[in-house]
């Protein structure tokens, strides 16, 4: 629940991972997927890359990764979730209800939905032309929550925050930048709408030039 009418937001990638804490929304500690895995020391054409289609892709769990939504909220054919934000870690047992709901969107390059480089899972990284992954998510990603909470006027209060995260390689986390996250990424945009809490639109010192998504994405 809210402190102080404040929460605590961290941003989180697909299956879950949330990297560090952060600024706004909800204080909650998640037991994170790994954000990078172990660079391949080959590569296959794409041509020869598995498809989710195939049966053989698995999530972290183990668990086929299958076509369309599933039962937490992941479409990972179209690199999207949309469900209750408590779903977003792909607990064993799917949450039902809930004040929270987050989007995430990503790009190929943050997390593919091609194996190529035949370890049964969804490949991150992925250079399109080679079918080479680097095992280190890129491009950008995208967190949409919408929700309510009790503040300390003891009423319930909505708010809508989104944030659009890129990879750039540390450049922002080694000047310091407070758009630094996770160590290889940054903010480019934030966007909290939180009347109670006093939080009004764009956050400025977040926002990077350019905000758009495409200039990051290779």
């Amino acid at each position: 629940m809210p402190l102080e009418g404040l929460i605590t937001l961290m941003p989180l990638t697909p299956d879950g991972l949330a990297g560090g804490e952060y600024r706004m929304k909800k204080l909650i500690l998640f037991a994170a997927l790994v954000l990078f895995s172990a660079p391949m020391a080959f590569a296959q054409t794409q041509g020869s890359c598995v498809k989710i289609q195939s049966g053989t892709i698995l999530d972290v769990n183990g668990v086929v990764i299958t076509t369309g939504y599933d039962q937490w909220g992941y479409n990972y054919q179209a690199h999207m979730f949309n469900g209750l934000y408590d779903n977003n870690t792909r607990p064993p047992v799917p949450v039902t209800t809930g004040d929270v709901n987050l989007s995430m969107k990503w790009s190929d390059e943050w997390l593919s939905n091609l194996d190529c480089n035949g370890d049964h899972r969804l490949d991150r990284g992925l250079n399109p032309k080679t079918g080479a992954s680097s095992g280190v998510s890129k491009g950008w990603l995208t967190n949409h929550e919408e929700g309510d909470y009790t503040g300390t006027d003891g009423e319930i209060h909505h708010y809508t925050y989104f944030v659009k995260i890129v990879y750039d390689n540390g450049a922002s986390c080694a000047t310091g930048s407070d758009s630094c996250l996770w160590g290889l990424y940054t903010i480019i945009e934030e966007v909290n709408n939180d009347p109670f809490g006093g939080f009004h639109g764009v956050n400025r010192d977040s926002l990077v030039n350019p905000a758009g998504s495409g200039f990051w994405t290779k």
